[in-house]
């Protein structure tokens, strides 16, 4: 299977588009994460979400075979065009890695230095 995909479904005179695409996450670590938009045709995506990570594009590549299995069920056509999304996907991307690469002491405030006495 491939390591992208887009689907759309027309209904009512609406096209709802998703898009899918599988990257290796940062550090060479053999992490791959699944990264999914969806929204309107021709808009900015409603919505962004990451899965994962997953040891090796094998293991990442059968959770988007089931996903597009899934959405075929619901009406989901493959899309031959091109993807419109990428940037989005390589924002959520950044901020995936950002957040794991992270120690989590930094990730939270400490109470002495919030500005509340």
């Amino acid at each position: 299977m491939s390591r992208s995909l887009c689907l759309t479904r027309q209904c009512l005179g609406l096209v709802t588009r998703i898009e899918c695409v599988i990257r290796p996450m940062a550090g060479n670590s053999g992490r791959w994460i699944l990264l999914c938009a969806a929204g309107m045709s021709g808009a900015q995506p409603s919505a962004i979400k990451a899965q994962g990570p997953f040891y090796g594009p094998c293991v990442a590549e059968g959770v988007l075979e089931s996903i597009a299995e899934s959405l075929a069920l619901q009406g989901y056509v493959e899309c031959s065009e091109p993807p419109i999304w990428r940037l989005h996907m390589q924002a959520e991307l950044r901020r995936v890695n950002g957040e794991r690469s992270s120690p989590l002491g930094l990730l939270q405030r400490r109470p002495e230095t919030d500005g509340h006495n």
